[in-house]
């Protein structure tokens, strides 16, 4: 064996959990196990850590990777979160999963509590943070992607045995990007909200570099693909950016109350048409999020409103035979737990209350396994065991992951991916465990953002 290989087989079966052992236990909660759901759906996050990893992950069969990252600029760009099945960087999914595992920590912070993932949560949270305080390495200058697309889907195997080159791409004032920007800028604020009572040196670090990034995005303006060529066949902003103007706004005013981010984010509001959105609530969509936000600090009822015309046209829109809202076959579960955590919201401030919650909780136990199996890895009846997902595809070490091999073979991941979300079945119910189905099987960051939140709030009603 080499001994490169030796040393990382070592490493990666070390002390820790075993990698077929839940670190999440069953508590007994009824009607589905919503505490146990919510810890296992934050654990997931461990699971698509890049860098330098910490002694106390969950996961035995991963180890440090990508610590290269960003060498090829001169700026440490190690850290972060690999997006999905694959091990690119893309900033711009990354920046809103952060914001939304923010905000389902600040509205339903008792059922994290409860559960006892607060401390899970924020770690998940700091690690990204963490890296775009990295990323972030010059006035209005953004890393915002390491890894190139193609190059790396050509790749199947383990993120610690990358050799491909992974260059680093940005955005600036000459190459600016709204969007990306836009939506680092509320990350980095949602973020600073959750850090500052615990640690409120931390939380003033995070909110200057929103305060820059969104001054970056408001005053040169072009949508970010444009300038890192590389993620419009990956992350292309189809909306445009307003709902992040919006959106980033809307948590600059939240977590400074200065008028000056209330008066752009209503001018954004008739800009960009912020009452008007009928595509969901997603890491290219903020719409919807932006409208919560407005109604909440502002006592205006056109923004109530919007919140409730959205809702009203997203219930009225198709639904499987089984109850899930369908809005696309690209990871359908995924839209439909985003709206329900919009919905959750919505019934907070008193907006269709008893509806919206109830349709929330329904498409939530659909995920969960109310239509026949589960679709969280590890989670309830007869869940997924075949996600498309390279790291956990592979053998244990010091096996090598030969890529016909752990793509191809018919049996379970040999490492289970705990508490990730698949994409889900398809307008009929329809849904096959194949790992190379990455529409319907594929995980991803994003995927489990709003599933978390969601769950907490569940956690709440139910403990």
């Amino acid at each position: 064996m080499a001994l490169a290989t030796l040393l990382l087989a070592l490493l990666l079966t070390g002390a820790g959990a075993r990698a077929d052992t839940n670190p999440c236990g069953a508590t007994g909660q009824t009607p589905y196990d919503y505490k146990q759901a919510l810890c296992m759906s934050i654990l997931f996050y461990e699971a698509n850590r890049s860098g330098r990893l910490p002694p106390d992950l969950r996961f035995d069969w991963r180890g440090d990777s990508a610590l290269d990252d960003g060498s090829d600029v001169g700026v440490d760009l190690t850290g972060g979160y690999y997006d999905a099945g694959d091990h690119v960087k893309f900033g711009y999914p990354m920046a809103y999963t952060v914001t939304v595992l923010s905000w389902g920590l600040l509205s339903y912070r008792a059922g994290y509590e409860t559960a006892g993932q607060v401390e899970y949560v924020e770690a998940a949270i700091r690690w990204g943070t963490d890296y775009f305080l990295r990323a972030h390495s010059g006035d209005m200058l953004l890393w915002g992607q390491v890894g190139e697309g193609q190059v790396d889907h050509s790749y199947w195997g383990r993120p610690e045995e990358m050799t491909m080159s992974r260059p680093s791409m940005k955005i600036d004032v000459n190459a600016p990007g709204s969007d990306l920007a836009g939506e680092t800028a509320a990350a980095l604020t949602a973020a600073s909200l959750v850090f500052q009572d615990g640690d409120p040196a931390y939380a003033a670090v995070c909110l200057e570099a929103a305060k820059n990034l969104f001054d970056f995005a408001d005053q040169y303006r072009l949508m970010y693909h444009e300038s890192i060529t590389d993620a419009a066949n990956f992350y292309k902003s189809f909306n445009g950016y307003g709902d992040e103007l919006a959106w980033s706004s809307m948590w600059l005013y939240k977590a400074t109350g200065d008028e000056i981010y209330a008066t752009k984010a209503k001018e954004y509001w008739v800009e960009f048409d912020v009452h008007y959105n009928g595509y969901g609530f997603s890491w290219d969509n903020k719409f919807a999020g932006a409208q919560i936000l407005y109604a909440e600090e502002f006592s205006d009822p056109e923004y109530s409103e919007a919140v409730r015309y959205f809702l009203e046209s997203m219930r009225s829109r198709e639904h499987t035979p089984g109850g899930l809202f369908f809005l696309d076959p690209w990871g359908s579960l995924r839209h439909a737990v985003n709206v329900a955590f919009i919905a959750f919201k919505a019934a907070d401030l008193g907006i269709d209350t008893e509806v919206n919650r109830a349709w929330a909780e329904q498409q939530l136990n659909y995920a969960l396994g109310s239509y026949g199996h589960s679709y969280i890895v590890g989670f309830g009846v007869n869940p997924p065991e075949r996600p498309h997902h390279r790291a956990s595809s592979c053998p244990d070490m010091p096996e090598a992951c030969v890529s016909d091999w752990a793509q191809n073979q018919p049996g379970p991941n040999p490492q289970v991916l705990y508490g990730a979300m698949v994409g889900g079945p398809d307008q009929t119910d329809g849904y096959s465990d194949e790992r190379m189905d990455y529409m319907h099987n594929e995980v991803a960051c994003d995927y489990n953002a709003a599933l978390t939140g969601a769950l907490a709030q569940l956690v709440i009603l139910y403990q």
